[in-house]
């Protein structure tokens, strides 16, 4: 064998790489077939991980990295890629100090809210979706959904939320640096009201993690377990979502009752 390989003038790293990407080839051909398969019938929507987990549910075994290694061979891509949406532009107004800091918790209705945005993704077409939530029960207070990130979609979730309060509350609202949470519009709203602001500090998504843990429960409970058609179509799924999570979806520690429930019923509570 050494022979042959200075007569072939290969070095024997050289070689065996050579003999294991051949290998390799053969070994995988059918699979590569399998992978291409599934990935152009589901019109490219599917990654590594889901192609791996279609070709197990049909009995056979791979590896999910062994399916992303050969979708690179084969130049092959998911078109739809989950991404957060982020609305971090540099500082283009105030920067208010992070007040709430991580403290979860209240001791009664509107005395900590807490507000962010998040974005969905249908046939190519984004929805966006701006919430606030009280950190007393978790309750969705108002929120506005748009298909463009504006400063309308805060404005005029902030309008709704605001004429929910009584004369003398003036809840703490949390955000993250977001540029819409900077405009001078935005805190002249707040001041008018009385409201105090806080943010997270750059780019710590733990700082705001209730409302995180919220857009992690409605994607999970109903936007990734049904197929929408149209985007009117995912608002009015969102709509009788965030109703059914007000009033109807019980949480642990809120002792079994939902948040409308909790807050409406504090004797029980």
């Amino acid at each position: 064998m050494a022979a042959l390989l200075k007569a072939a003038g290969l070095a024997r790293s050289t070689f065996y790489y050579q003999l294991k990407v051949l290998e390799d080839g053969d070994r995988h051909a059918e699979l590569k077939t399998r992978i291409r398969a599934v990935y152009e019938h589901h019109k490219g929507r599917y990654g590594y991980r889901r192609i791996a987990a279609t070709i197990r549910q049909s009995g056979q075994i791979v590896n999910h990295k062994t399916v992303q290694r050969l979708m690179g061979h084969l130049k092959l891509k998911s078109l739809i890629r989950a991404k957060k949406y982020r609305s971090w532009r540099g500082e283009v107004g105030r920067i208010a100090p992070n007040l709430l800091n991580r403290e979860f918790s209240a001791q009664q209705p509107n005395q900590k809210w807490v507000t962010d945005v998040t974005e969905f993704n249908v046939l190519g077409q984004k929805l966006y979706l701006s919430p606030v939530m009280d950190l007393y029960n978790g309750e969705i207070v108002s929120y506005q959904m748009s298909e463009r990130p504006v400063f309308e979609l805060v404005r005029s979730m902030l309008k709704k939320a605001l004429a929910k309060l009584g004369s003398n509350e003036r809840p703490l609202l949390h955000s993250d640096q977001g540029w819409q949470y900077q405009m001078s519009a935005y805190r002249r709203m707040l001041d008018q009201r009385g409201l105090t602001q806080s943010m997270s500090r750059k780019a710590n998504c733990h700082d705001n993690a209730a409302i995180e843990s919220f857009f992690g429960t409605l994607k999970s409970e109903f936007f990734r377990l049904n197929r929408f058609e149209s985007i009117d179509a995912l608002k009015a799924g969102i709509k009788q979502y965030i109703h059914y999570y007000n009033h109807k979806r019980i949480k642990l520690k809120l002792k079994g009752l939902s948040p409308v429930m909790y807050r409406t019923q504090p004797s029980t509570a």
